[in-house]
């Protein structure tokens, strides 16, 4: 692979506004435009940017298989488990306000939609992330 130093210099400046701009998305969703969906993509494209730059085997040396599937199990253990805690609260799954926190009901359930927000967007950039890495490895093994 050649190396572009003007490639690499712009995308390590702008790396870290696209993964703000995505967390800006995640905590912005459960009131306007966004959410976990949209900005666990923009996260991902991020990661995507970063091995266009500098190379799949550098992305892969820096973030394991095993920490893509951490995260992803993190977001979905988040969601879940707001859900059943719901549900052991009497409500229903993502009854937000039926569980018991020393803040109103409209603020508790602001709280947990934040908190599933951010499960959804751990789960779609973890995912994102592990699809592109899978089919960016050509035979091989080379990228």
């Amino acid at each position: 692979m050649r190396e572009d130093v003007v490639i690499r210099t712009v995308c390590r400046a702008m790396i870290p506004f696209i993964q703000l701009f995505a967390l800006y998305v995640i905590l912005h969703g459960s009131s306007s435009a966004g959410g976990g969906f949209q900005g666990g993509v923009i996260f991902a494209s991020a990661f995507i940017l970063y091995v266009i730059a500098f190379g799949i085997m550098e992305v892969r040396r820096r973030m394991h298989e095993k920490v893509v599937v951490a995260l992803s199990s993190l977001g979905l253990y988040i969601y879940a488990g707001i859900g059943i805690l719901c549900i052991l609260f009497g409500a229903g799954f993502l009854g937000y306000s039926a569980i018991p926190l020393p803040v109103s009901a409209a603020e508790t359930r602001g709280l947990m939609m934040e908190f599933v927000e951010i499960g959804i967007g751990l789960t779609v950039m973890a995912v994102m992330t592990s699809i592109f890495m899978d089919i960016s490895v050509k035979e091989g093994g080379e990228d």
